[in-house]
């Protein structure tokens, strides 16, 4: 553990950070799930619903800097593919 006062305080924000970061994270991923039920349940109109408010999170996420921007870029592409198949059968 550290000795001196900054770096105690430093010990104290990152904890912090990291417990919000871990929020966000997980928001992503039940977004992202939301996005694939909706998807699986043939449900065309609620998947586009579910994936602008996706969209929205996740690029949120990324400005942030919680997930690099590749990362949300990948996401955001694998569901935009997803909801094209089903509206296109």
């Amino acid at each position: 553990m550290a000795n001196h006062k900054s770096a105690l305080k430093r010990a104290r924000q990152s904890e912090i950070r990291r417990l919000r970061n871990k929020g966000y994270k997980t928001r992503v991923k039940n977004i992202v799930k939301e996005v694939q039920k909706a998807a699986d349940a043939n449900a065309p109109e609620q998947a586009q619903a579910a994936f602008i408010k996706a969209v929205s999170t996740i690029q949120k996420t990324a400005s942030k800097g919680i997930i690099h921007k590749n990362t949300a870029a990948r996401k955001i592409s694998r569901l935009a593919r997803r909801i094209n198949q089903i509206e296109a059968s």
